[in-house]
């Protein structure tokens, strides 16, 4: 076996601030000092090297000294106290106006995975697999996230079956909020994929089977929509080229991730 040296490239903040989380939770169920295996920042290094090189938990375990069915269990505990660290959809729009953004960008994608065989009845009456995916033809889970101007994500939803279209998904965690936005004057823009979500989400005007072609208003408004709402749409390139696990995540996300609970007041 050769051994070498690594530079993890996280900045130190981040993993500081993630080892802070942990420590917190480690108070909250009242964990012994100096009973665990790793201390929190060590933890947070673990995590967040899963997150960023997609790292497999046996090499994690093997490079921190402990089993695999401890780094399986820190790694849950990293993404658990994260998620609950994370802004709900209302303050996420909230600071969308109070920042004066233009606009905002709704947008979904497909997190593979494996280790998904749960069935479930399709329209047609027929069995399928419920996290698999047609269009990217492949098993996942469909995330909606909603995007600044310039593709900086503001909000990631929970993870749904990927046999659901995006308008399904996004109708059980981003409309509501998302109507209440644009009411307040934050203009909503989506792709076509959302079509029927109704008049306050912007979305291109799509030609219809046995009617006429598009009038060239409507293919302006198609081409300065799509310029508009490309940029917002690298979010989730952001996201996957920096946080390389969600390309293809090993955990299944039928497995429900147990939150902490929030702090006292």
């Amino acid at each position: 076996m050769i051994t070498y040296r690594a530079t993890f490239d996280v900045p130190r903040e981040t993993v500081q601030f993630t080892a802070g989380l942990l420590a917190a939770e480690r108070r909250r169920r009242g964990t012994p000092r100096g009973s665990r295996a790793l201390t929190c920042f060590w933890q947070a290094v673990l995590g967040l090297r899963w997150f960023r090189d997609r790292t497999s938990p046996d090499a994690l375990a093997r490079d921190h000294g402990i089993s695999r069915a401890t780094a399986y269990r820190y790694l849950d505990e990293v993404t658990a106290v994260l998620s609950a660290r994370a802004p709900d959809l209302r303050e996420a729009l909230d600071r969308a106006l109070a920042e004066g953004l233009p606009h905002v960008v709704l947008d979904g994608t497909i997190i593979r995975t494996d280790r998904c065989r749960e069935k479930t009845g399709s329209a047609r009456g027929t069995e399928i697999d419920l996290w698999y995916c047609g269009k990217a033809r492949a098993h996942g889970g469909n995330i909606q996230a909603v995007m600044s101007p310039g593709g900086f994500p503001l909000w990631v939803s929970d993870a749904e079956p990927g046999s659901f279209h995006d308008i399904t998904a996004a109708r059980l965690h981003a409309l509501p909020a998302l109507y209440a936005a644009a009411a307040a004057g934050l203009a909503v823009l989506a792709d076509a994929g959302y079509d029927g979500a109704g008049p306050a989400i912007h979305i291109p005007a799509r030609a219809r089977r046995n009617r006429p072609s598009l009038d060239i208003n409507a293919r302006t408004r198609n081409m300065l929509l799509r310029s508009v709402r490309c940029r917002g749409e690298r979010g989730f390139a952001l996201l996957k080229g920096r946080w390389r696990t969600l390309k293809r995540v090993t955990a299944s996300p039928a497995r429900p991730v147990i939150s902490p609970a929030p702090p006292s007041s």
